[in-house]
């Protein structure tokens, strides 16, 4: 199993309404919406500070608030994490004709 999915089942086991953790279960986009401002926010202080070791803690803090909001989408029917990547990436490909 790659880190990626290794990941993605430690968020969905914590937002699992019967034995996850009470906090992530009662997030949802409104209220994770100042986490990641926050999160953004330290991010751009490590990039500030060229601070590359705590850079990679911040990415990983970012990329949380992204797969949380994935899960919450998933779990209400909408999207999942693969359905924004695939749109992501279809987004990167049409946006570069010089290079695809």
């Amino acid at each position: 199993m790659s880190h990626l999915e290794s990941l993605k089942k430690t968020i969905a086991a914590l937002r699992d309404p019967k034995t996850g953790c009470p906090w992530d279960i009662a997030q949802d986009h409104q209220s994770l919406a100042e986490c990641l401002v926050d999160e953004c926010c330290e991010l751009l202080q490590t990039i500030d500070r060229l601070d590359l070791q705590h850079m990679q803690e911040e990415l990983g803090d970012v990329l949380l608030q992204v797969l949380m909001h994935a899960q919450i989408a998933e779990e209400s029917g909408h999207f999942d994490f693969e359905a924004v990547c695939k749109e992501l990436n279809e987004k990167l490909i049409r946006r570069h004709p010089h290079v695809f």
